[in-house]
C-alpha cells in the first residue's frame, strides 16, 4: 500500500492512533483518488456497497505494529540467480550497514556485486538493479487478516486504511492505499489484500 501525502503529518500531530480503529475499506473507480490532496475519510467516495461479502464501513485491521530494523538486522539478505519484483528490499549477504532497493524486477546474477554505501547510487546484478535505500526500515503490519469470504462484489479498484477512531468523517485521517489499477472482483471465494511478505502493508526508510 502506498501512503497518502498528508498521513505522517498526521501521524507526527497524535492524529493516527495505529493501535486503534484502523479500518480497511474497499471503493470502485468512481473515487477519484488525490493521495497529495485527500487527508480524512470525508474526501472518500464510492464505497462498495453492502452486499456480495461486503459490508459498508470495512473491516478492522486490528493494531497496525510498528517494527524498526537496522540494515545489518534485516531479514532478507541478497540471493544469487533469484528472482526479485520491483521494490523488494535485501541486504548484503556480508552485511554492510545498508538496506538496498530493486528498482525493476528481474533474476540477480551468479556473482556479488559490489554493493554502493553512497544513499541513491545503484548498482547493477544480473537482470536487477540495487539503489543503495537507507540505514533502518520501519514495516508496518496489521494485526488482522484483511479478507473478505465468499466474497462476489465486483468493481474494486482501491483499498483504504484509514483511523475511525473519533466517529467524525472530518477527523478521521487517511493512512494507506492500495490501487489495483484494474476493476477486482471477489469470484465468490476470499477477497484477500495480500501485505508483502518482508514489507507488509507499507514500509518507511531511515537515511
Amino acid at each position: 500500500m502506498d501512503w497518502y501525502a498528508n498521513a505522517l503529518v498526521k501521524a507526527v500531530n497524535a492524529e493516527v492512533d495505529f493501535d486503534d480503529g484502523m479500518t480497511v475499506t474497499l471503493h470502485t473507480s468512481g473515487y477519484a483518488l488525490s493521495r497529495t490532496v485527500d487527508d480524512y475519510v470525508n474526501d472518500l467516495t464510492n464505497e462498495l456497497p453492502s452486499a456480495g461479502g461486503y459490508t459498508v464501513g470495512g473491516i478492522a485491521a486490528g493494531v497496525v505494529a510498528r517494527t524498526l530494523t537496522v540494515a545489518n538486522s534485516w531479514g532478507v539478505s541478497r540471493a544469487a540467480t533469484t528472482a526479485y519484483v520491483l521494490g523488494d528490499v535485501v541486504r548484503p549477504a556480508s552485511a554492510n550497514g545498508f538496506l538496498y532497493r530493486a528498482t525493476n524486477s528481474g533474476t540477480t546474477g551468479a556473482g556479488l556485486p559490489t554493493f554502493p554505501t553512497i544513499l541513491g547510487q545503484t548498482v547493477a546484478d544480473g537482470g536487477v538493479t540495487w539503489e543503495c535505500y537507507g540505514i533502518a526500515i520501519i514495516v508496518l503490519t496489521s494485526a488482522n487478516p484483511i479478507t473478505w469470504a465468499a466474497a462476489t462484489f465486483t468493481g474494486v479498484r482501491y483499498a483504504v486504511l484509514s483511523d475511525r477512531t473519533t466517529g467524525v468523517t472530518s477527523t478521521e485521517p487517511l493512512v494507506l492505499v492500495h490501487d489495483y489499477v484494474t476493476d477486482q472482483a471477489g469470484g465468490g471465494g476470499v477477497f484477500t489484500l495480500n501485505p508483502h511478505p518482508s514489507l507488509g502493508l507499507a514500509h518507511l526508510i531511515i537515511t
